[in-house]
């Protein structure tokens, strides 16, 4: 049983990946820290944890935890990060791990000088539903692969919401732009060559608020669009000359829709559909996550796999200064 401590009790902590981590079959939920001990006692009280710590610094000195789990401003990941690994820890940091690409490296060297795993907390990677996608298209279920398309968006304007303080790593990019951009590497196993973006900022918060990006993968062309100041949204499709596959709540499958695909053949006289009522993508990220962490085989989001996308997301931003040019990934 992997021992988890948390760093903070921030909202997708306590609403997501903490009950996650109760409910891992090999994790069991240790510590949390807060500034404020009161919160601290509160939030392992509602979780069983038996240590509550009044810092961070002090539950990562402490030996009740192995691993962090790290929900903090994503400006605060890298540090974190770093410190958790210095203490022997073992980390799973909450997306975006990084704010550029080059920032990720500190955290590959502080993993590698302490032995320890740190892996981004990219969920839609553990979920049935990609796996799937990943398997029909590596078979062929589509024929060949032509074109990617999806979006991500929401309606957010509360000035106090992390996701549009530029200081602490906000802005619709970092928050959901990574998800189109992870799940397409991660079902086709191919990486952009260039891409072009039109980004737009918030006048008032200087965040990016809005995305469209049609980026160049070999053989095929994937474009999407993401928002902070939309009407929800979300959406995957993956069109092949034989066929097509439509990802019903691509990204938050248990708690925006029900988790499923649709397959379709070239002219639609035949669709089936793949439903997945048991998702539990937080809990196989826990799990994968601690058998890993404790030296077994189970696949996990890897800080190289983090450059690569963080990669996608820097180019992204410098697309969007081209006035419709192409940029390198």
């Amino acid at each position: 049983m992997l021992r988890f401590g948390i760093v903070s009790t921030a909202k997708i902590g306590r609403e997501a990946v903490v009950p996650a981590i109760v409910d891992a079959e090999n994790a069991v939920l240790s510590a949390v820290a807060s500034r404020d001990l009161e919160r601290a006692q509160a939030m392992a009280t509602r979780f069983g944890a038996p240590h509550a710590f009044a810092s961070y610094e002090e539950m990562l000195a402490s030996d009740v935890i192995d691993a962090v789990y790290i929900p903090l401003p994503t400006s605060q990941h890298v540090e974190w990060a770093i410190k958790a690994a210095d203490a022997g820890k073992h980390v799973l940091v909450e997306k975006p791990l990084a704010l550029k690409a080059e920032d990720i490296e500190p955290v590959i060297a502080a993993r590698d000088r302490n032995n320890v795993l740190i892996s981004e907390a990219f969920m839609v990677t553990y979920a049935p539903v990609w796996h799937k996608i990943r398997a029909l298209l590596a078979d062929g279920a589509i024929g060949t692969l032509q074109q990617v398309q999806g979006s991500f968006t929401y309606f957010l304007r509360d000035a106090t919401n992390m996701r549009n303080i530029p200081a602490l790593g906000g802005g619709g990019l970092p928050d959901i732009g990574v998800y189109p951009t992870v799940t397409t590497r991660f079902a086709t196993g191919a990486e952009p060559t260039r891409l072009q973006a039109t980004v737009r900022y918030d006048s008032e918060f200087g965040t990016d608020i809005f995305a469209s990006v049609r980026a160049e993968f070999p053989g095929f062309e994937a474009s999407f669009y993401i928002s902070t100041q939309l009407a929800h949204r979300q959406s995957m499709t993956f069109h092949g000359t034989e066929g097509m596959i439509e990802v019903l709540s691509p990204f938050n499958g248990e708690r925006w829709g029900e988790e499923a695909l649709l397959l379709s053949n070239q002219n639609h006289s035949e669709t089936q559909s793949f439903r997945f009522q048991d998702s539990r993508q937080y809990v196989r990220e826990v799990e994968a996550f601690s058998e890993a962490a404790s030296g077994g085989k189970a696949e996990v989001f890897t800080l190289e796999n983090s450059v690569k996308n963080q990669r996608v997301i820097d180019a992204i931003y410098r697309a969007g200064k081209l006035d419709g040019g192409w940029e390198t990934v």
